[in-house]
Order: C-alpha cells, then sequence, then structure tokens
C-alpha cells in the first residue's frame, strides 16, 4: 500500500465537512436507580460469588448429570454401565437436550443416540434425528449421517426445511458436491412420498379451505386418520401459515378416543404458535404443556426464540428465557448471550429487560464470564449511560474478564452515537495505554460513527490515523466512508476516494459497493467514471454489471458511448452476441433506430452477420414501415 499518499488523499478530503452536537436523555439519579437493579455479583465487586456450592446442586438433576458423564469419559462399557445405574429417566426432552450439548462433539453425539435408540430402546422423534443430523454432518460422520438418514425414513419421518437448508449449506461450504446432489435428491423425493399421503393432503386442504366448524369436525371424523403423532406433525406441518386454524385441529385431535398428545406434538404446536398474530394461544399452550407434565425441549426453545427476537418480541423472548431457566433444560450461556446481544441492538434497549435477562441467568449459579458483561455493557453504552457502563468495565476486571476490542468497540459506537466523538477517539488512545490494540472492527466503527453524524471530515482524519497505525483498511471500511460522501451528495468526492483506494492500496471493494458507486454516477450522468469503475470490477475479477448502461446509453448516449461501454464489457475484443442484442433491444425501446443502425454499422462483421442480428433490424425495420403506411 502506497500509505503516504492514501494519508494525504483523505487528509484533504477531510477539509470540506462539517459537525453537530446531541444531548443526554436521563438524569444521574434515574441511572443510578435502575443500575441498581442489577443483581449482587454485578453491583457488588467485593461480594464472592456462590458459584461452587450452585453449580454442583444444578448438575445434580437429570439432564445434566448425564452431560457430565458422557462430556468427561470416552464412550465405553464402563460408561454404559454408569449411565444404566444413573436414576435419569430418558425422555424427548431430556435426548433433545444432551444432544445439543454434544453439537460440537459428533463422535459423542453418535454414541449417545446410538446407545439410546439401540440399547435402551428409546423411539427418537423427528425433532432428535434433526438435532443429530445437524451434530454428524458438522464432523463429516458422513456414514453415520446416511445411516441414521435410512432410520429415519423408514421409521416414517420428514427433514424440516430449515434442517435442510442448514445441512445443505454445510456441504456447499465445504465442497462436498456429491453429498449435496445425494443428500437434495433424498429431500427432494421425501417431499414427493410425503405428498402422497392422500389422507394428510385431504385434511390439510378440508382446514386451510374451510372455516373451522362443526361441519368441519364432522368430515374430519369420516377420513380415515391414522391417530399418531407422526400423523399430527405433518398435518401441522401442512397448516403452520394458520396458526389459529393449527390450534383447532391440535385440540381437536387431542379430543379423539385413544388418542392423547404427547410432548413431540406440544412442541410442534408450541412452535405454530410462536408468532405475533398468536402470541396469547402460545403462552397458553406453554402453560398447558406444564399442566400436562411436558416440557419445552431445548430445540424448540432455540427456534421460538430466534423467532421471537428476529421479530423484535424481545419481552416474550425475556419471559420465554425466564420460563426455561426455571425449568430443568435450561439454556446455554451462547442462547443468554445472544439474547443480550438483540435486546442491546434495538433502537433503544429496554434495560429493565437486559437486567431481567442478567438475574436469571446468575439466579441458576452460573458464574459471570465476559460475554454476558459484554451483553450488559453493550445496552448501557447503547442508552448512554457511561459512567454505568464504566463500573461494569470494572467489574470485568475484578471477574479476571479483561476488556477487548468487542468491549472497547462497544463504547466507542455508544460515544458516536451520543455524538461525542472526542471522546470516542481518546479511546481507541486509551485501549492503547492499555496494551489492547484497536482492530480494523473498531476503527471501522469509530470512523461509521462519525459518518453517521455527518463528521465525514473527521472521519477521514481517523482514517488517516489508523493507517499510520498500520492497520489496513478492508472492504467494509471503504463501503462505510463511501456512504459517508454519499450521504452529504459528494459523488465525485465518493469516486475519486474509491479509485484512490484501488490503484493505490490496492484494496478489493465488494461488488456491491463498485455497483452502488456506478448506479450513482449514471444518475448525474457522469458516463466516463462509471466505465472506469466497470473496468476496476473487471480486472478484479467480478463478473460484469451490463444493467445500467445499457439502459443509459440507449437512453442519453451517443453511438460511442455504446461502443466504449461494449468494449469495457470483456477482455476479449468483442463481448458475446448476447450483449449487443441487448443494446439493440434497448435502442429500439427508447426509439433510436437510427442509432441503433449506426452502431450497427460500426460492429464487426460477425455481429453484423449474427442472425439473431439480423432478425432484430428485420422486426425493426418491418415495424417502421408499418408505421410510416
Amino acid at each position: 500500500m502506497n500509505r503516504a499518499k492514501v494519508i494525504l488523499f483523505s487528509i484533504r478530503c477531510a477539509n470540506s465537512f462539517r459537525s453537530t452536537q446531541f444531548r443526554r436523555l436521563s438524569s444521574l439519579y434515574s441511572q443510578v436507580t435502575l443500575y441498581s437493579h442489577l443483581s449482587p455479583s454485578f453491583s457488588n465487586q467485593s461480594s464472592a460469588f456462590p458459584y461452587t456450592l450452585q453449580r454442583k446442586l444444578f448438575f445434580s438433576s437429570k439432564p445434566y448429570s448425564i452431560v457430565e458423564l458422557v462430556l468427561e469419559k470416552d464412550w465405553s462399557e464402563e460408561l454404559e454401565s454408569e449411565l444404566k445405574k444413573s436414576s435419569s429417566v430418558l425422555t424427548h426432552e431430556t435426548v433433545v437436550y444432551v444432544l445439543r450439548k454434544l453439537d460440537k462433539d459428533p463422535q459423542r453425539a453418535w454414541d449417545f443416540f446410538n446407545w439410546v435408540t439401540e440399547k435402551k430402546k428409546f423411539s427418537p422423534s423427528y425433532a432428535i434425528y434433526s438435532v443429530i443430523l445437524r451434530s454428524l454432518v458438522q464432523g463429516k460422520s458422513m456414514k453415520q449421517f446416511w445411516v441414521t438418514i435410512r432410520k429415519m425414513k423408514e421409521q416414517g419421518f420428514y427433514i424440516d426445511k430449515e434442517t435442510y437448508l442448514t445441512i445443505l449449506g454445510i456441504f456447499k461450504k465445504g465442497k462436498m458436491a456429491s453429498e449435496d446432489v445425494a443428500f437434495t435428491h433424498f429431500y427432494n423425493r421425501m417431499l414427493q412420498e410425503n405428498a402422497m399421503d392422500e389422507v394428510v393432503k385431504k385434511v390439510v386442504e378440508l382446514i386451510t379451505m374451510s372455516v373451522w366448524s362443526s361441519k368441519v369436525e364432522k368430515e374430519l371424523g369420516e377420513l380415515k386418520i391414522s391417530f399418531s403423532d407422526n400423523f399430527v406433525l405433518h398435518v401441522l406441518k401442512g397448516i403452520r401459515g394458520n396458526p389459529s386454524k393449527a390450534l383447532r385441529f391440535f385440540q381437536w385431535f387431542g379430543e379423539q378416543p385413544g388418542y392423547e398428545h404427547s410432548t413431540v406434538t406440544y412442541n410442534v404446536i408450541a412452535r405454530v404458535l410462536g408468532r405475533d398474530d398468536s402470541i396469547g394461544e402460545f403462552w397458553s399452550m406453554v402453560e398447558e404443556m406444564k399442566s400436562k407434565g411436558y416440557e419445552m425441549d431445548i430445540d424448540t426453545y432455540i427456534k421460538i426464540s430466534r423467532q421471537f427476537q428476529k421479530n423484535k418480541m424481545l419481552e416474550d423472548a425475556v419471559k420465554l428465557y425466564e420460563v426455561m431457566m426455571d425449568g430443568p433444560y435450561k439454556p446455554s450461556v451462547q442462547d443468554c448471550t445472544m439474547l443480550l446481544q438483540s435486546l442491546s441492538l434495538s433502537r433503544n434497549p429496554d434495560l429493565e429487560l437486559v437486567f431481567r435477562v442478567t438475574k436469571k441467568y446468575e439466579a441458576v449459579g452460573n458464574p459471570p464470564c465476559k460475554a454476558v458483561y459484554d451483553g450488559i455493557h453493550r445496552s448501557l453504552t447503547s442508552v448512554g449511560w457511561f459512567d454505568e457502563a464504566d463500573k461494569i468495565m470494572e467489574l470485568m476486571r475484578s471477574a479476571g474478564c479483561e476488556p477487548d476490542n468487542i468491549t472497547y468497540s462497544q463504547l466507542v459506537y455508544g460515544l458516536c452515537k451520543a455524538r461525542r466523538l472526542e471522546e470516542a477517539s481518546k479511546v481507541l488512545d486509551d485501549m492503547e495505554a492499555c496494551g489492547c490494540v484497536p482492530d480494523i472492527k473498531t476503527w471501522t466503527i469509530l470512523i461509521q460513527g462519525h459518518c453517521l453524524v455527518n463528521e465525514v471530515d473527521k472521519a477521514l482524519i481517523c482514517f488517516a490515523k489508523m493507517l499510520e497505525k498500520n492497520c489496513n483498511a478492508d472492504a467494509d471500511l471503504l463501503e462505510v466512508l463511501l456512504n459517508g460522501f454519499l450521504n452529504q451528495k459528494r459523488i465525485d468526492g465518493a469516486y475519486k476516494f474509491l479509485v484512490e483506494m484501488v490503484n493505490r492500496a490496492r484494496l478489493v471493494p465488494w461488488q456491491a459497493t463498485y455497483k452502488l458507486m456506478i448506479n450513482k454516477l449514471l444518475g448525474v450522468r457522469k458516463l466516463e467514471e462509471a466505465l472506469n469503475l466497470l473496468h476496476l470490477m473487471r480486472k478484479q475479477n467480478y463478473p460484469p454489471f451490463p444493467e445500467p448502461f445499457i439502459k443509459y446509453v440507449s437512453k442519453y448516449g451517443t453511438v460511442e458511448d455504446a461502443a466504449e461501454f461494449l468494449k469495457a464489457l470483456s477482455w476479449k475484443k468483442y463481448p458475446s452476441q448476447s450483449a449487443y442484442v441487448h443494446v439493440f433491444e434497448s435502442f429500439f425501446q427508447e426509439g433510436r433506430e437510427s442509432e441503433a443502425k449506426d452502431l450497427l454499422y460500426n460492429c464487426p462483421h460477425h455481429i453484423r452477420k449474427h442472425p439473431d442480428i439480423c432478425k432484430l433490424f428485420g422486426s425493426a425495420t418491418s415495424e417502421s414501415a408499418t408505421e410510416n403506411r
């Protein structure tokens, strides 16, 4: 990288921008009051955390003792003997929980699954099969994977779409082409076989096309329905888009003589109801499950919680976390930190929800860890509670968790959000003084913070300082700075900066960055500059991006512009004939037949005589003659 020239260019760009300021929303008194809601181990540095005793009690319940045994010892007859002696009852929820805990160790997960199904004669549900399949494919345990697939098929279970896409993604990422093809073939065949179940199909159609009534119930009773969990699962899969009807079917099915819903079917209906338009029914179902002695399995919890977080149903996500933490199948530390992250990323983080999560996390005997401290710290900095955020950092250090780039980046982001830019910049100096060297992500957050409040001049100075610290820019940071320019309508400045970074700093921008800049340049009639970016894209082995050029050239450009564009499309002497066809078609659509003919005259012989081109101009000539009659 020609660092000196890039730095000088950044500083030159910085001379043309301005700044503003922001005010704090809450009084110190109200901050301290809410902060005091933190549980003792977070709010009192000197208090000893009662982890040892609680941990022993915590692991004495049934799923945890099994996990400890399986994790601590290699699989053997001795281990099987110890598992057999344990008083734990193997339920659906317990097996799912143990497999989830073992998902990073596919061999142990397989040994446990094999022992449970073969020696304990436990009948796995489709949810258990989904969990073990996801574990096996991550460990590239393909022999066991296909054995499990065959067992699943023999027992009439299906693979849900989410599991299919997860496994397919792992195959594609690992470039396992043969497994990819075989698994896709299996999945598609499975869908066809399920579709051929005429009774399921009739039930789904009847429920979907009708308003639920006694007449519908009567028609359902006349069908030859197999009253089994598997039948319920297939129907619920078909009507999951309509939670109210799914619930009515679930209730009707449970009332039929000789059938009683199991923990498997309860977990499936919970997944169906876990959405905004049926949230009341969801919580009623959770209560009903408990009254029947069933628990939500950990896989169901993870799926519903993520759905709540995705849909910004954060209060429900926190409530569900509390329910699970009060039960035997407790979410992991990772689940806790993901929830804290979702809370902190909301527009106005609700600190009461944050403290409810951390309080429940601590109450079951979990040790304080850096990820949880970071979750609290992120929310505090996001709402501008910087004094309290400092206290959390002190607590982190007291617990032996040294703040790192993640922690400091959160502080930088919060200060920039509050427009306290000088303080944000000083954080990076403080980091270095503490021996924590700012990485590219921390610099990017600082620079983005400046850009978001239209302080692009200061952002570029920060960028120059970053380069002086021998921290190389990347495509994400380039995109942040370009957006800063574009937000101030500085398209020329953005273009020059992009070219400078590519030519002098040898940076490779994202393809989307090139596309954005090309569209912006064509929007202000700067074809030459846009074509230059098309050349740069080609040099960096990106595919061509012809669409906006064709539209622009056919509407505003000259014949020479069209020729330059076609030349820029390919390394070869001439682009493909299809490129010419698209340009000619666009000229005709704009009513510029004369320019199209002039361009054709300047085209090489093999293009002028190509059948598609001749057909196109023959059609255009015929239409023109008809119009002139």
